[in-house]
């Protein structure tokens, strides 16, 4: 017999499934730390592999990988930059000419004042979620096609995507008149292919996960000579997303302590970190990804990238395995470190919004807003200027109720609790006893 409870927080036992890391070199003492939750994350188990890349055959072997369990929501896993290699002058310089204005707008930088109020901070949103579909990834979509060959883009274009990225290809070629293929899941929600083909683009519906869709999208891509348009991985769409850094630093002219920044496969992270650590070396760029889908945190803390078997898809937009090739590169010579949150921090950061501002953000879209105000609480930051990106408001209606459940759990008004009790008489007399 199993019982749900509803009780004031209380320390969680950990969860021994789910990997603990200490990056070397992490000192607990940097910060004071006056306001930590005592709520252990409830994260989903992951079963971790070591990947080395395909691309780099020579890149080192993770011999032991470290992991994640003693990290505290809103904790800092220090990454340690290097400071970025000389070429990427050039990433910076291409950011300042980049044509995404042709399908994108400069997005507003704009202050919450009540989470500004309850953290004791100056508390900033790039809304992403304003752009006509409503999501930062058409910047780095178009910033890579706007710049194919005319014979090329004859030919088309394609992709694998379910979600933002795939309305990004479909509007960049809708303006290039260009074609272009998306390959999806079959079990892509009908509203996200219907809102595709609204575009004219063209919807093939292969595998039952990405990585099938994915496969399939560059074997046709051979088959049928039409460019691949990677989500993340490839020099131009880092520089297209990195278009955002360049806007924040436009936009606001007091020193910023830290920029937070949600991370699936790295592109967003690696664009703004190049563009900030070139005009403003002292900002913090830190990343933010699920409990159940860190597999950059993982990643950096090891030295390689790491993909994961298993990965929380609740943030969908950031479900993402293994993080893309060059995205890493940047992110473990730029960026200071990482922040993981859970479901609970992620759904109680989409009311926080919808109650001040009335907009609905998607999952992966509040992720980084749910970071920075763990972070602040974490160490007790005061009076700084924070930016987070809220980065798309492409909901799943079906979220909504899982959503609205969690919220009060993250906002630390209600707990979930869970007992087992032995299928033998008395047993329910004795649990009432002890509540």
């Amino acid at each position: 017999m199993e019982f749900l409870c509803l009780a004031p927080t209380h320390n969680f036992p950990n969860n021994s499934k789910f990997p603990t890391i200490r990056p070397s070199g992490h000192n607990s003492k940097t910060h004071q730390n006056t306001s930590r939750s005592r709520v252990r994350p409830l994260a989903v188990p992951l079963k971790i592999s070591q990947l080395i890349s395909s691309f780099n055959p020579f890149e080192p072997v993770v011999s032991t990988l470290r992991s994640l369990e003693n990290i505290e929501p809103g904790e800092l896993i220090v990454n340690n930059p290097t400071g970025g290699d000389k070429d990427d002058i050039q990433y910076f310089l291409d950011m300042l000419s980049s044509p995404v204005y042709d399908v994108a707008v400069e997005s507003p930088l704009q202050q919450s004042m009540n989470i500004s109020k309850r953290l004791g901070v100056n508390f900033y949103m790039k809304r992403e979620d304003r752009q006509s579909m409503f999501s930062f990834k058409l910047r780095g979509a178009y910033n890579m096609m706007s710049k194919l060959p005319d014979d090329q883009l004859s030919k088309g274009v394609i992709t694998a995507s379910a979600g933002n990225h795939a309305m990004g290809v479909a509007i960049s070629a809708q303006k290039l008149k260009s074609s272009a293929t998306i390959v999806m899941p079959v079990t892509t929600p009908e509203f996200k292919r219907e809102a595709v083909e609204n575009t004219g683009a063209t919807v093939i519906l292969r595998g039952n996960t990405f990585d099938e869709a994915q496969e399939y999208a560059m074997t046709m891509s051979q088959d049928e000579l039409l460019t691949f348009i990677p989500a993340h991985d490839h020099p131009d769409i880092i520089k297209g997303q990195g278009t955002i850094g360049a806007e924040i630093s436009r936009q606001l002219s007091k020193p910023v302590h830290a920029i937070f920044v949600p991370i699936g496969g790295g592109g967003l992270a690696a664009g703004i970190a190049t563009y900030m650590k070139q005009v403003s070396p002292s900002t913090k760029i830190i990343g933010v990804e699920p409990y159940g889908a860190c597999s950059m945190a993982l990643s950096l803390s090891n030295g390689a990238r790491v993909k994961l078997e298993n990965v929380d898809n609740f943030a969908d937009g950031v479900a993402v395995g293994l993080v893309g090739e060059e995205p890493f590169r940047i992110c473990k010579n730029l960026i200071d470190g990482m922040v993981l949150v859970d479901r609970d921090a992620i759904s109680a950061t989409i009311k926080d919004v919808y109650d001040e501002e009335k907009n609905i953000l998607e999952t992966s879209g509040a992720l980084a807003i749910a970071g920075a105000e763990a972070y602040c609480k974490y160490y007790n930051i005061k009076n700084e200027n924070i930016v987070a990106i809220a980065s798309g408001a492409n909901m799943d209606f079906s979220k909504f109720k899982s959503i609205m459940d969690l919220a009060n759990i993250g906002a630390k008004k209600e707990a979930l609790l869970a007992t087992f009790m032995p299928e033998e008489p008395g047993s329910f007399k004795r649990f009432a006893e002890h509540v």
